[in-house]
């Protein structure tokens, strides 16, 4: 039986980027906040140490364990779905902190243009772009009104970077300069200038030069060492929410961290009103009940998902009739591109950072005319210099065999002498993509794993096919003998390594009968309930997500403090309205 706890104003389940910035920001006004974490706890002394690529990039040491819990995957309604024994297409993170330790520390504002997708769309190319098959909507709130919280996540990471001239407009210049440019960079932003391109440095959480943000914390200048992506950074140079809003929200003394707390289940009443949570110690064993006010999730897009779902909190998605939100707009990222292979020159690729890296806009969103196009939207297109490890990185051109002596060779001659341009294409929601329980598995407590329903669509191929070839004209510039365009598969496959970047299942909106929750990301049908994070994209962009999922903790944060003061009245009767509060 579960041991029952005294009530808290707001537990938070997950404490990573979303979770640290409610838990400060809450704690900051005098809000007693519990975060559950179930992973272990992590601080920047725990990585100096000698970087070890097969025990975080290869053994995946800082993600969630599959062999606990998975979510079963397969391409339609009509076939089996079955467990990820491994993680491949994508790297759900444990752990205080979160992806937030192992990201690489791209960081961008979503569009203007995507937070009005559908209405932009039918404005300029007709209703009928894309077909009935598409569940594009808008998302309840327009960027002038997401920038100051932009702004907001921007100051407490103290992101690096210079004006992009095609990009969201700004009320204030990135916190610090941009990180130091390297010849690479500069070889892809001349190409890019001579196509008529417009390229900059990309904006990041690996920071050019140390910084103190409005809260006091101290976050280093970055060292260049290349070990940034699927690592937690030993100088504390990487911005994350260990260094930065975790910290901030603990010196209030009104925030209680608990680790190694599995939560599996919102607790709730008749009337739908949530009561709080129950959770299960790890190591113990030992099951607790925390009652609390307000619930707030803020794990990842996937268990967001499956824990309102098994709750039997919203109304699940049913692709067949179209109703239902909770599990709709599943959407993954379109990664066209390019590789170039130069056979007289090498270049330093070992050295870098994860975001350092140089970009072009111009086939992002709509900066560019889609009226001849079978598709919408676009992407970024980057040159990143991330640091090339020597185990997971071996690029050779197509027809080298993928193992024995000639392998080896070409892998060895092409280690520093290729370059890739690569896109982060957006991925617009279709009516059979979403998630939902399977009906089969179940994890280690016995309860329902996720399972995932998706496949790459026509538009997608249509943005795959066009991006790798504007990625190829870019590497043909820059000089390369030989350019290799990237191509879609026939189907989504959950083995080779993608993007962690997954998106929707809990997407908010203006209309409760085709989202999951407000823009304050307030369940319209549970009003003590938030659900923070990507899950709450209604589509992904051209860009990584970690700043929007910033962005829109704030104004979550702020949401809840009001509802709270309130004494619970989130307006309901203004549903309809764009804004709630």
């Amino acid at each position: 039986m579960a041991t029952k706890l005294d009530k808290v104003p707001v537990v938070i389940v997950g404490v990573g980027w979303g979770g640290g910035i409610i838990a400060a920001e809450l704690a900051k006004a005098g809000i007693k906040v519990v975060g559950l974490e179930r992973g272990e706890d992590r601080s920047t002394a725990d990585f100096q140490q000698v970087h070890d690529e097969y025990r975080y990039a290869i053994r995946l040491d800082l993600m969630q364990d599959a062999s606990k819990e998975t979510v079963t995957a397969r391409n339609s309604l009509e076939e089996k779905a079955l467990p990820m024994r491994q993680w491949g297409s994508f790297l759900p993170g444990e752990g205080v902190g979160g992806a937030g330790v192992h990201w690489n520390g791209q960081t961008w504002r979503f569009l203007p243009y995507d937070f009005e997708i559908k209405t932009m769309t039918d404005e300029k190319y007709g209703p009928d772009k894309l077909g009935p098959d598409y569940t594009l909507q808008d998302w309840g709130i327009t960027y002038d009104e997401m920038e100051p919280y932009f702004y907001k996540y921007e100051q407490t990471a103290g992101i690096s970077g210079e004006e992009m001239p095609l990009g969201p407009p700004r009320s204030e210049p990135y916190p610090t300069p941009p990180m130091i440019s390297t010849p690479i960079l500069d070889r892809f932003k001349e190409a890019a200038t001579n196509l008529d391109l417009h390229p900059f440095m990309m904006p990041s959480a690996n920071l050019s030069e140390a910084y103190e943000n409005p809260d006091g914390q101290t976050i280093n200048a970055c060292q260049y060492c290349g070990y940034c992506e699927r690592f937690g950074c030993e100088y504390g140079a990487k911005t994350s929410p260990n260094v930065t809003v975790i910290p901030t929200a603990q010196n209030t003394g009104n925030f209680e961290l608990r680790t190694d707390a599995n939560v599996l289940e919102i607790l709730h009443d008749d009337s739908g009103t949530a009561t709080g949570v129950r959770y299960v110690d790890v190591k113990s064993g030992e099951e607790f009940e925390q009652p609390a006010d307000v619930v707030v999730l803020t794990s990842y897009v996937m268990n967001n998902t499956r824990l309102l779902l098994q709750s039997k909190l919203g109304r699940p998605y049913n692709p067949e009739t179209g109703e239902g939100v909770i599990g709709k707009n599943y959407c993954y990222q379109i990664l066209g591109g390019a590789t170039g292979y130069f056979e007289d020159e090498k270049f330093n690729t070992f050295m870098g950072a994860g975001a350092l890296g140089a970009t072009v806009d111009d086939f992002n969103g709509d900066n560019f005319d889609h009226s001849d196009l079978d598709f919408i939207h676009g992407g970024s297109l980057s040159i990143t210099q991330t640091g090339r490890r020597p185990i997971a990185n071996n690029p050779v051109p197509s027809g080298t065999p993928s193992w024995g002596s000639e392998f080896k060779q070409t892998s060895l001659q092409y280690f520093n002498r290729s370059l890739s341009v690569g896109a982060q294409g957006a991925s617009i929601p279709h009516k059979n993509n979403y998630m939902d329980l399977d009906p089969e598995y179940t994890d280690s407590y016995g309860n329902p794993l996720l399972r995932l329903t998706y496949d790459f669509t026509d538009q997608d191929r249509g943005l795959y096919e066009y991006l790798s070839k504007r990625g190829a004209e870019i590497l043909k510039e820059m000089g390369a003998n030989t350019v290799e365009e990237r191509t879609i598969s026939d189907h989504w496959d959950v083995v080779p390594y993608q993007t962690t970047h997954n998106t929707g299942g809990v997407i908010m909106g203006a209309d409760p009968e085709t989202s999951a929750v407000n823009n304050y990301l307030q369940m319209w049908d549970v009003d003590n309930v938030f659900v923070v994070g990507a899950s709450a994209f209604v589509h992904n962009g051209g860009y990584n997500p970690t700043g929007t999922v910033g962005a829109l903790a704030y104004r979550a944060a702020e949401g809840i403090q009001q509802f709270i003061e309130n004494g619970g009245q989130l307006v309901k009767a203004e549903k309809k309205n764009q804004s709630v509060v």
